[in-house]
């Protein structure tokens, strides 16, 4: 690859720029629709909906995951709400108001154009999800409730109690399940992604291996499209499940697609804190009960009287105090930073002092318990069953932890990868967060990714490159197939004595203590040293009992734990490179004597694109970020 490919960016002004753009894309008549088949990886919001609206286009669609069910895909995991610039409230929301928290959100590291139109969908996805009869919580008089999120000073995000993108991926999926009954998608469950099958340059289709049977197996397509979530797992310890993983997007890298941004990751403020050193999963706590909870510490370091005891005047609300403003609703990263700060100047709760207080006392002493359980009911009823503690009584104790992934690969304004006929949706790709995603918009990005903008783009691209179909015999799939196989022999005959988990565990500890919530050019460098050695030793040590035959969990993890040490790799080097502090990339030699992030626009507003290169360091590729409807400035929430 020589140099970026065209963004394609729209010309003209925003507010029209992708009705201008949609309006000009090249159709496809439904006849040649249903002799034409389109690849889809991954059941999320973004899969699911791409491939239900995609089927009811009327193309052949073939869907892969490794889940048992659709339904089991992480987006049944998201709990507080999706924003929409819906003005039902007296707050004076709009899309301009949205477009501006997306695009400031993210600290000027993102396109302004998707960021305008992403707004601009968002009230479209609430239509089509009410349609869908998802029960969104509504007013006494029936209108649609909102509620708040950071990073806003209105009330915007649409809710389902605390189960939001578990109605959501409902919905979704009672629509691709339609189209599977009608005959127009080809269900696969069970099937794990290992590489992505190119043809001149072209991307048309995918190696999976068979969870059950162990079967390698090729599908094709005159378009692939990745919708496989993003990648917090290369932590180890995250909100995200086990399973997630990256492998699908990481294979597609090394086949040629760019990767943007990858040190961009979240870490969210309000999650349970890691029990002991055997954890293997950390649990969120919705950010939305930050709209009733306040988040405080004692001001006495090292106190360890339980919260009953410490009076207000020993209490330090410390967001209301350093952010009046927006108080408890200051974005993630902002948030994170400043609770871990206080922990490690010794003022933080519960064991090892890893906590802080979310109470929710003034709320029910406000609102009563009965308004409070109504509204976050599910929450609290996790809460106390982990912990054993009643939130209504005693006030929660959490701590950040990886969540998000703002980075993923590169896609142009038509959501397509630098690889041409690959499409990327969701979390996969690096879209419209810039370097600090706001909460409730992964669930808006994802189905204004599914539901209305794929769906036209990959007309668009067949319209002008539809081709006959491909074998499962041609050459390139064979060598796909052949450099799978290669992978999982090689792992198979190392007969270590390490579990897999004893690597990913390590990787983990590294990557949330060198490239976590603060980041310096030491540790990194320092980190790419331990995560190079540590990848040494996993292909030399690791043990994977039984055999390619069959179900082998353990052989799944140890594929998937080979990519995350190569895309830890990346990050530390995006990271070190980037020198600046930008939303939750936050590099200590970079920030403002009130300690927050301090950006270079005069050297970094734009998108770093790393391309692979096999045996020696990636090349660093940068896409420049204009700015016309909005000027980047400080982003200041005090």
């Amino acid at each position: 690859m020589s140099g970026l490919p065209d963004p394609r960016l729209p010309a003209g002004p925003l507010a029209e720029a992708w009705r201008r753009t949609r309006e000009s894309l090249p159709l496809i008549s439904p006849l040649r629709k249903r002799g034409l088949d389109v690849l889809v990886v991954g059941t999320g919001l973004a899969g699911a909906s791409a491939a239900a609206t995609l089927a009811e286009q009327g193309y052949r669609v073939k869907v892969l995951t490794f889940h048992d069910s659709p339904r089991r895909a992480h987006s049944v995991a998201a709990q507080g709400g999706i924003n929409a610039a819906r003005p039902l409230a007296v707050d004076g929301d709009s899309v301009s108001r949205l477009f501006a928290d997306t695009l400031r959100g993210g600290d000027f590291r993102a396109r302004e154009a998707g960021c305008h139109r992403l707004a601009e969908i968002s009230s479209s996805i609430i239509d089509q999800c009410v349609a869908q009869g998802v029960p969104f919580a509504r007013e006494y008089g029936g209108t649609l409730a909102t509620r708040s999120f950071g990073g806003a000073l209105v009330s915007r995000t649409f809710y389902a109690r605390g189960q939001t993108g578990q109605q959501l991926l409902y919905g979704a999926y009672q629509a691709l399940m339609r189209q599977v009954a009608a005959g127009r998608v080809e269900l696969l469950p069970r099937r794990d992604v290992l590489d992505l099958v190119t043809v001149e340059g072209v991307a048309r289709g995918v190696v999976c291996r068979h969870l059950l049977t162990g079967a390698l197996e090729v599908h094709t397509a005159q378009a692939v499209v990745l919708a496989t979530g993003g990648y917090s797992n290369v932590y180890f310890l995250s909100t995200n499940a086990l399973k997630s993983n990256a492998s699908a997007i990481w294979r597609a890298y090394r086949q040629g697609a760019l990767f943007a941004n990858p040190c961009f990751t979240q870490i969210h403020p309000t999650c349970i804190p890691s029990g002991d050193a055997y954890q293997s999963k950390l649990t969120l706590m919705s950010e939305s009960l930050r709209n009733d909870g306040r988040v405080w510490l004692p001001w006495q370091k090292e106190d360890t009287r339980p919260p009953a005891e410490i009076p207000e005047t020993e209490r330090d609300y410390f967001l209301e105090r350093q952010y009046p403003a927006y108080g408890n609703m200051v974005p993630r990263d902002v948030a994170s930073r400043r609770a871990r700060e206080l922990c490690n100047a010794g003022y933080g709760v519960g064991p090892g002092g890893r906590s802080v207080y979310l109470d929710l006392r003034d709320a029910i002493s406000d609102q009563g318990e009965a308004v409070i359980t109504s509204r976050y009911g599910n929450l609290l009823e996790m809460y106390e069953r982990i912990t054993g503690d009643d939130p209504c009584t005693t006030p929660m104790r959490i701590y950040p932890a990886p969540h998000y992934t703002m980075g993923g690969l590169w896609v142009d304004y038509n959501l397509m990868s630098s690889i041409p006929g690959l499409f990327v949706l969701g979390e996969a790709n690096f879209s419209e967060h810039g370097a600090n995603r706001l909460g409730a918009s992964a669930l808006m990005q994802g189905l204004a990714d599914g539901y209305f903008i794929a769906p036209a783009t990959v007309t668009a691209w067949l319209a002008g490159h539809g081709t006959s179909g491909v074998a499962a015999d041609h050459p390139a799939c064979r060598d796909a197939l052949a450099r799978a196989q290669e992978r999982i022999a090689g792992m198979l005959q190392v007969r270590g004595s390490t579990p897999v988990d004893v690597f990913h565990r390590a990787l983990g500890s590294v990557m949330i203590e060198r490239c976590g919530i603060n980041r310096e050019a030491e540790a990194l460098t320092a980190g790419l040293a331990e995560v190079a050695a540590l990848e040494r030793r996993f292909h030399a040590e690791v043990s994977i009992p039984g055999s390619a035959e069959g179900p082998n969990p353990e052989l799944e993890k140890a594929l998937r734990v080979a990519d995350f040490l190569g895309l830890a790799q990346l990050m530390l080097l995006d990271a070190l490179a980037r020198e600046e502090s930008c939303g939750a990339h936050f590099r200590s030699e970079h920030q403002t004597p009130e300690g927050e992030a301090r950006r270079d626009d005069e050297h970094f507003a734009h998108i770093a694109a790393w391309e692979y290169r096999e045996a020696t360091d990636p090349i660093r590729h940068s896409e420049p970020l204009t700015f016309t409807a909005l000027q980047p400035s400080t982003r200041s929430y005090r």
